[in-house]
Parts: structure tokens; C-alpha cells; sequence
């Protein structure tokens, strides 16, 4: 199916809302049904039909099957958060007893509920370096029930020979799941290598707007309404119509977001690469990245975030760099118009501060839809601000 075709027309009945261009917003709680078997039915098979916007809705409807069709798979459910469909898609795949096999340092969330909750419910975890198929290899018991994915992941870009990983989990009855946020499906189709369940963060790219959050889950028919019936409906976090509606609009302009964060990604690149306070700049589509083979074999691209790690003797420096800023708003996430700094040394105290670890000297950059030559501008404040120091 062509892309241009899912983003502007697939799933859009307009002759059921009036011919109207743009999908409405069906901002209802409720539906009302003319019979009581009709409502019979409803309850019978809540996932096929409208009964409760708790449940489906039909302007998430329009967005699920968009979605779906972008990830090549055969259903999607949208959350309210990526947070809550990492929850759910886990949730769905574990009892007491089981075994997860992750790759280490996840996302912050999904290694909170590792460590934190399944844990209350006998659910234990194996962290490992998820570069080497030997390393699932070695990990897998007899009780794992789950391969848990970040590919790349989101500070250091480690990837995940996706196929054979899902070769591996087939042949013991494993489910995987793989956080494809960075990417987007436009870049990265983990489906299409047999992974069996796609999740990403849509307050990224997918919104782009950087006014609505919210994740999403996609896979097979099966596996999504087994969710849908259980920890979606239980847990109450699916999307608000409003939301939904804001998602498709993201969707609208997504490749053309993405071929300009690509292209001025690649000019800061460059230019942070000759730098001369830069130690280290980490990227998949570098071609001194150490896995930079498969990432060009299994991404058609890699959008807009990147890693640098800067020379500093002290904590001081970093902060001095990026409280020099004007430009660059210094917060979490990435995927909006406005272009987004972190340094990891933010999530730690100041006399844990080691200048001699360079995760420590870390700041991660996301090159949002201004200008190459306006995101470098603001960076040289940055560097002009530390120039004198140490």
C-alpha cells in the first residue's frame, strides 16, 4: 500500500461525515444502540463495534487502521502514552513464574516495570548486550516468555539484528516486542523481519507538534484483541478522540518532516564532527558507527536524534554549554518542530560527577524543522560560552 495513499486517504469514508476533508472529531463517551440485541452483540464483541470510547472510537478508528497499515500489520491499538502500551504489551505476555529477556538500559519506564513491578508478581529479567544474537542465546530459560527490544535505542543507538532475534524467539515460542520509536515506520519496519509486536512513542514524530502524547501498538489481529479485551480495556488507557484527531494530522506532514530533520541532521553532524571540543559524536547512519552495516540494512533512515559526547573537566562546563542556549530548548523527548537538548549528567548529582565517564559527558540533540545553519548558530553560543574554561 503507498504510503501517500494510508497518510491522505486509507480508512477515510467521507461519504459517512459529509465529504468533509478532514475526519471529525467524534468526541462522544457514549453510543446508543436501537435494540437490545444489538447490544447483546456489542458486549459479546467489544472490539468489533463502537460501545464505549474507553474502548473504540471511530475517530481512533481512522487512526489505528492508518497506523497498522504504516507498520504493515494486521491491527494497532492506540495509548494514551508509549509508556502504557509498553505496559500493555508486556502485561499481555507474562504470568507469575516467567522470564523476560531485555536488552539493558531500556527506556526509563519499561526498566521501572521490569525492576519495580513484575517483579512483586515473580516476574524476573535478564538484562543484556542486545548487539550479539549469542547474548539471547545464552540468556533464554525455559520459562522465557518474552524478548523485550530497543532498536536503535535512544542515547547510544544500539541496534538489534531484528530477524534473527525473531528467528531465535520462534523457535521457542517467544514474543517479541520492539520499541521502534526512533525510527518511525516509515524508516524501520520491524514486522516485515518477524518481529511480532511493533511499539512506538507517537508524541514523537508520528505527532510532531509536540502538543499531544501518546504510544502505540501494532501486530497481529490476535494478539491485539487479546490485549484490547484484557489490559487495554482494564487498564483504561486508551487515547481521547481529540488526541486521535491531532495524531492524524501528524501524520499528514510526516514524510516531509522527516526528509528535512534527515537533511539538516546530516549538516549539524558534520559540523559537530570537526568540532574541536568534541570527543565523540554516536549515529547510526555514521559510517564510524560500529553497527553501521545492519543499521543501514534493516532502517531506510535515521531521522533526527543524535549523541555527543564533549571534552569537560568538570560538571560546570556542561552546564555552562547548554544554559548558553537560546535556541535549543533543553528538555526530554524528541520528534517536534523545535530542535531539543539533554545532557545526561541532569539525571545525576553533582558529586557523582565523573569527568573520566564519557556517559557522563554525554548530550543527546534532536535537529528539529529550523534551519541547519540556525541550530549550528546556537550551538557556537554554546561552545563560545565554555571557550575560556578549564
Amino acid at each position: 500500500m503507498d504510503i501517500s495513499y494510508i497518510i491522505n486517504e486509507y480508512a477515510e469514508e467521507r461519504n459517512d461525515y459529509f465529504r468533509a476533508v478532514t475526519p471529525p472529531i467524534v468526541q462522544t463517551s457514549n453510543f446508543a444502540f436501537s435494540t437490545v440485541d444489538a447490544l447483546r452483540k456489542s458486549f459479546e464483541d467489544e472490539y468489533g463495534t463502537w460501545l464505549y470510547s474507553r474502548g473504540l472510537n471511530p475517530t481512533v478508528d481512522i487512526l489505528r487502521k492508518k497506523l497498522a497499515a504504516l507498520d504493515g500489520a494486521e491491527d494497532c491499538l492506540v495509548f494514551n502514552s508509549g509508556a502504557a502500551a509498553i505496559f500493555a504489551a508486556v502485561l499481555a505476555n507474562v504470568k507469575s513464574g516467567d522470564h523476560i529477556v531485555s536488552v539493558r538500559n531500556p527506556y526509563t519506564w519499561a526498566k521501572k516495570m521490569f525492576d519495580e513491578i513484575l517483579v512483586r508478581f515473580n516476574v524476573s529479567v535478564t538484562y543484556i548486550d542486545g548487539t550479539d544474537i549469542a547474548n539471547f542465546v545464552a540468556a533464554t530459560k525455559e520459562n522465557t516468555t518474552v524478548y523485550y527490544l530497543e532498536s536503535p535505542n535512544s542515547w547510544t543507538y544500539e541496534l538489534q539484528d531484528l530477524q534473527a532475534v525473531a528467528t531465535l524467539a520462534k523457535q521457542h515460542n517467544i514474543v517479541t516486542i520492539c520499541d521502534n520509536s526512533y525510527c518511525t515506520p516509515l524508516y524501520q519496519r520491524p514486522i516485515a523481519f518477524g518481529i511480532d509486536l511493533v511499539l512506538q512513542s507517537a508524541t514523537k514524530y508520528i505527532g510532531g507538534h509536540s502538543d499531544v502524547v501518546a504510544g502505540v501498538l501494532c501486530g497481529s489481529k490476535q494478539m491485539l484483541t487479546k490485549i484490547f479485551n484484557s489490559e487495554y480495556l482494564n487498564i483504561g488507557s486508551g487515547i481521547q478522540p481529540f488526541n486521535a484527531w491531532l495524531l492524524i494530522r501528524g501524520l499528514r506532514t510526516l514524510p516531509l518532516r522527516l526528509e528535512k530533520v534527515t537533511e539538516t541532521t546530516g549538516k549539524v553532524l558534520g559540523w559537530l564532527q570537526a568540532h574541536p571540543r568534541i570527543e565523540k559524536v554516536i549515529f547510526p547512519f555514521d559510517e564510524n558507527f560500529p553497527q553501521y552495516a545492519l543499521a543501514k540494512s534493516q532502517m531506510q533512515g535515521a531521522c533526527g536524534l543524535l549523541t555527543f559526547i564533549i571534552t569537560a573537566k568538570k560538571i560546570e562546563t556542561i552546564e555552562a554549554f547548554c544554559n548558553a542556549l537560546k535556541h535549543i530548548l533543553m528538555a526530554v523527548s524528541w520528534g517536534g518542530h523545535e530542535s531539543l537538548i539533554i545532557p545526561r549528567c541532569a539525571g545525576i548529582k553533582r558529586e557523582q560527577f565523573m569527568a573520566a565517564a564519557p556517559e557522563h559527558r554525554m548530550l543527546r540533540l534532536y535537529c528539529g524543522l529550523e534551519n541547519a545553519a540556525y541550530i549550528i548558530a546556537d550551538l557556537e553560543k554554546g561552545f563560545a560560552a565554555i571557550e575560556t574554561m578549564e
